[in-house]
């Protein structure tokens, strides 16, 4: 099948578990990760109406990006290190995983040159899994109040990655958790925070995802096919 029946597929399985769980389909987006994939897949994507794309390496990122010829839009979804932050600014409209002041501190110097605001999601690792980035849920409201403080960026929300499933249902305790969480931080009222959006769900348990609450759901593989390559 093509890139564009896969990316209606999605969306339909998308709107529908929307519908389950009363919310409107129009609440949840669905973000594109196109690691691994040329920038010939993301055009592809981009024809059958597909505008918004997440990237998880930088190298490969910023050598793919000038090649897209489509109007979109970038996400960065994956693990950041501060040293590589530079090669994003002004690049990207969203950064899902950031889990540390230290990371915050320079997303902030790097948008703050361009006088610029970026878009960040706090990354929580629920499950605690040491192979995995994220900041706890004991210390979730002390991260994002440090990070609100940033004149040049705004929590817009969270991002979790639950340990891996072979059933679906297996993630929906997580899920279910990060919008507890969410609220736990909406409810401190911290300026410049807003916990609009929850960036959870992958090609595997996206439908889970979304009837738990997310409005970002990062999905790869349903829509490209397997990894291709990596920079």
């Amino acid at each position: 099948m093509s890139i564009a029946d896969n990316l209606a597929i999605i969306r339909e399985k998308i709107a529908a578990a929307a519908r389950r769980a009363g919310r409107d389909p129009a609440e949840v987006r669905l973000v594109a990760v196109s690691k691994t994939k040329p920038a010939e897949a993301v055009d592809e994507a981009a024809r059958a109406g597909q505008r918004l794309f997440g990237e998880n390496y930088v190298q490969e990122f910023t050598a793919k990006a000038p090649a897209v010829r489509e109007a979109v839009e970038w996400h960065f979804i994956g693990h950041l290190q501060s040293n590589k932050v530079k090669s994003l600014a002004g690049l990207v409209s969203m950064i899902h995983s950031v889990d540390r002041l230290s990371l915050a501190e320079e997303i902030d110097r790097q948008w703050g040159r361009l006088g610029a605001v970026c878009d960040i999601l706090v990354q929580v690792n629920i499950a605690g899994e040491a192979t995995k980035s994220g900041t706890s849920a004991a210390e979730l409201v002390a991260l994002v109040r440090a990070v609100a403080a940033l004149p040049h960026l705004r929590v817009q929300g969270l991002m979790t990655m639950p340990p891996f499933f072979d059933d679906p249902e297996g993630a929906r305790p997580y899920f279910r958790q990060l919008k507890r969480l969410a609220g736990i931080v909406a409810a401190e009222g911290i300026p410049n925070v807003a916990m609009a959006e929850l960036s959870m769900g992958m090609s595997g348990d996206f439908e889970a995802a979304v009837e738990e609450g997310a409005t970002l759901v990062r999905v790869g593989t349903a829509l490209f096919g397997e990894r291709e390559y990596r920079l």
